[in-house]
C-alpha cells in the first residue's frame, strides 16, 4: 500500500521555483532517509510528506488522500512529526510532554485531561525508549539526547501510520546519537506497520534500518530507491557537488573526500 506519493510536484516561493517535477512512492513499511545539501528543497518536501505545505503543480497523495482534496487537521493525526527544534517554553515533565502527542498541541491544553489507556500508552513508550528515570524531570533539564527520545514518544503515542523525524540528530553528542539511532532502529520490530522518512545531511546519521532513500540536489531528485542502490559514490558526489566516498559496513553508512595519491617515483 502507498503512504506517499508524489507526482511531478513543482513549488513555486515568492516566483520562484525551487522544486522541479519531484516525484517518488513510499510503500507501507519503508524506512525512507531523504539527503542533500542546504537548499536541496528537502524541508519543502517534508512539509508535502507531513500535510503541511501544497504543491504549485502536480499531485501529492499523503495515507491514501490527495492534498487539496481532504481536511488537513484529519490526516494529520495520523502523522507523527519528530523536530529536535520542537518550540515548547513551559517547564513540562517528560510524561507530560509526550502526552501532548494526543493532542498535537506544544503545550497542555486547559482542561483537557488523559484517559487511563492514553496515560498507559504513554508510560508504555517512555519505558520503551528507556525514558522511565526521567518522567517527571523537566524539559529545560533535559539533555539533548533526552529531548530527542522523548520527541520520537511524544510522536509515538498518537499511534501514527507515518513519523517524519527532520534532522533528528541536530545538536548531538556522539554518545547521544548513537543512542537515538539504536532507538530508532527499534522501530520495525515494536511498530511494524509504521513508515517512517527521516531527513538529514549526513550518512553517519543514517540507522541501520533504512530501506530506501531519496536524494536531492537544487529541487531535483538526484536519485530514489532502494538505499543501496541509492547511496552511491556517484550519486552523493554529484548531489553535493564534491567527490566523496560512500562506504556500506555492518548495515552503517560512512562518507569521506575521495583521495586521489599520486605516487612519487624517483
Amino acid at each position: 500500500m502507498s503512504v506517499l506519493r508524489l507526482r511531478e510536484v513543482t513549488f513555486r516561493r515568492e516566483g520562484k521555483e525551487i522544486l522541479h517535477g519531484v516525484g517518488f512512492e513510499v510503500e507501507a513499511g519503508e524506512h525512507w532517509a531523504m539527503l542533500g545539501p542546504n537548499g536541496a528543497g528537502k524541508s519543502t518536501v517534508l512539509g508535502f510528506c507531513g500535510a503541511v505545505t501544497h504543491p504549485t503543480t502536480g499531485t501529492v497523495h499523503v495515507l491514501g488522500h490527495e492534498l487539496g482534496r481532504v481536511e488537513l487537521q484529519r490526516l494529520r493525526r495520523s502523522i507523527g512529526h519528530v523536530n529536535p527544534r520542537h518550540p515548547l517554553r513551559s517547564p513540562l515533565t517528560v510524561g507530560e510532554v509526550v502526552l501532548t502527542g494526543i493532542t498535537g498541541t506544544v503545550e497542555t491544553p486547559n482542561r483537557w485531561e488523559p484517559t487511563a489507556a492514553e496515560r498507559a500508552r504513554a508510560h508504555d513508550l517512555i519505558d520503551l525508549l528507556g525514558l522511565t528515570p526521567r518522567v517527571a524531570d523537566r524539559w529545560p533539564t533535559l539533555s539533548q539526547g533526552e529531548r530527542g527520545r522523548t520527541l520520537i514518544a511524544r510522536a509515538l503515542v498518537s499511534e501514527p501510520r507515518l513519523l517524519l523525524l527532520d534532522e533528528p540528530s541536530t545538536g548531538l553528542d556522539v554518545a547521544a546519537r548513537e543512542q537515538l539511532l539504536d532507538t530508532i532502529a527499534l522501530l520495525p520490530r515494536t511498530h511494524p506497520g509504521l513508515t517512517s522518512v527521516l531527513v538529514t545531511h549526513h550518512l553517519e546519521e543514517l540507522p541501520e534500518t533504512t530501506t530506501h532513500a531519496l536524494i536531492l540536489a537544487e529541487g531535483r531528485v538526484v536519485a530514489a530507491g532502494p538505499a543501496l542502490d541509492v547511496l552511491t559514490s556517484a550519486n552523493i558526489t554529484r548531489a553535493f557537488q564534491h567527490e566523496i566516498d560512500v562506504e556500506h559496513r555492518d548495515g552503517r553508512w560512512s562518507a569521506r573526500t575521495a583521495r586521489r595519491y599520486v605516487v612519487d617515483a624517483r
